[in-house]
């Protein structure tokens, strides 16, 4: 209905300012012709009465009689009209000699009839003026065939213009609505669920920039709905492990088909940690993406920072033969963060690049000053990320090695928690990784000092 009325006013608005056009064309033609016409008739009996008054002086040497020549001219009976009489006749010193109209006989000409009057002369001598008394006639047949014929050509050009108008506007609305005909069965089968649609862009134009525009914004909830049912799939099945283990052994020792035992109750509360991690790990994310994660800023050194997370690793990594070192550059500018969020960033790293790190491999700390940014990396010696996968280890329960994961009882939300937090910061956190050599994560955040 939309695009039914669109076309309805693109047709109406081609014809209305072509009808207009077409008629102020139209009236503008008319009148100059009229007038034009006018002017010509009025100038041809001018040129006439002047040639014919200055004939008659040469041969009289005088203006006696010129009253009596004049009313000769005039038409007889049936007959139409003369142009000499539209003229009144004065002589060289501007005194009425043959009046017509408002003109008499022996009324004195002012100075600006004077000037508009037309000389009559006689070699290089003024002899007499003459002026125009009345406007020109009516038209006679003939001339009236003329511009009814004229007008006629107008009338039939303007229902020309306005025939091509409207073909013109139905050819055109056909191809400027083509694009809203084509995004308006894309949003309808949005409605139905196929959200993935893609419109072609055929102008480039308010347009061709409005459908490049949906279809980014399809492309983009089409990925969103995708990663909202793949995180919804992931969530039930992590939930789904610890859940079934926990009810197992409650059943269990409840049926009493299994003693209670420490080593059982043990292993109940390793699940029910992992239930609370995982909870927890999706309430930050939740905050995250609504812009609530609530940050306790202080200004903090990171040399400070980094050698708190060392200590809390160093444990680990003696248990798993890793040497973990810092590398800080000298007298680094301080930076505004929330250090308990930064420390767990910076732990969520640690820990997988710990998990990737063979026994006598090296994970290293470092903090650097460059390109007006403060940069935190942690890299390690590990077997690296293959480039297919690099890209997409910050996205939620993403995993590089997915048995791994399952076997050390890890969600995959490290990551995808450690990018929210930087981001709540303010600043980014990039990977790169060499297979078989190691993998580095960089933090970059804005300098509090320079």
């Amino acid at each position: 209905m939309m695009i039914r009325s669109l076309t309805f006013k693109w047709i109406a608005i081609l014809l209305i300012t072509s009808l207009v056009g077409v008629v102020l064309v139209g009236l503008f033609a008319y009148r100059t012709a009229v007038s034009g016409y006018d002017r010509l008739r009025v100038e041809q009996a001018q040129t006439t009465f002047v040639s014919e008054a200055a004939d008659y002086y040469q041969a009289n040497n005088s203006w006696a009689g010129i009253e009596t020549w004049l009313k000769e001219q005039e038409p007889k009976p049936g007959q139409r009209f003369s142009m000499p009489q539209l003229f009144a006749l004065a002589n060289a010193d501007g005194t009425i000699i043959a009046g017509y109209g408002p003109f008499h006989i022996n009324d004195r000409l002012n100075e600006e009839q004077i000037q508009d009057s037309i000389p009559i002369m006689v070699g290089e001598q003024v002899v007499g003026r003459a002026l125009l008394a009345t406007p020109p006639p009516n038209l006679d047949p003939r001339e009236e065939r003329y511009i009814n014929s004229t007008n006629q050509a107008l009338l039939i050009g303007a229902i020309g213009a306005i025939s091509l108008a409207l073909l013109i506007g139905i050819l055109l609305s056909r191809q400027f609505l083509r694009p809203l005909n084509e995004l308006t069965s894309a949003i309808h089968a949005m409605k139905q669920g196929h959200l993935n649609q893609q419109v072609q862009v055929r102008t480039r134009d308010e347009l061709g920039d409005l459908v490049q525009t949906f279809n980014q914004m399809s492309a983009e909830i089409h990925r969103v709905n995708q990663q909202r049912q793949q995180m919804t799939a992931d969530i039930a099945h992590e939930l789904r492990t610890p859940l079934m283990v926990l009810s197992g052994y409650i059943e269990a020792l409840r049926d009493g088909t299994l003693p209670a035992t420490a080593e059982r109750f043990d292993a109940m509360n390793q699940e029910a940690a992992q239930l609370k991690r995982l909870v927890e790990d999706l309430r930050t994310l939740s905050l995250a993406d609504a812009g609530k994660l609530k940050l306790a800023y202080q200004t903090v050194k990171p040399a400070e920072l980094l050698a708190q997370v060392k200590q809390s690793f160093e444990p680990l990594a003696q248990e798993q033969q890793v040497a973990l070192k810092l590398d800080v550059e000298q007298e680094l500018p301080t930076v505004q963060i929330d250090p308990e969020r930064m420390v767990q960033v910076l732990a969520n790293i640690v820990s997988n690049a710990l998990r990737y790190t063979p026994n006598g491999g090296t994970v290293t700390l470092e903090a650097r000053y460059s390109h007006d940014a403060i940069e935190l990396a942690v890299s390690d010696t590990g077997k690296g990320i293959p480039a297919e996968k690099l890209p997409n280890i910050f996205e939620r329960f993403y995993r590089v090695e997915e048995s791994r994961y399952q076997s050390e009882g890890e969600s995959g939300l490290g990551l995808a928690i450690a990018k929210s937090i930087v981001e709540a910061h303010h600043g980014t956190i990039a990977a790169k990784s060499d297979v078989g050599r190691g993998t580095s994560v960089i933090i970059r955040l804005k300098p509090s000092t320079i």
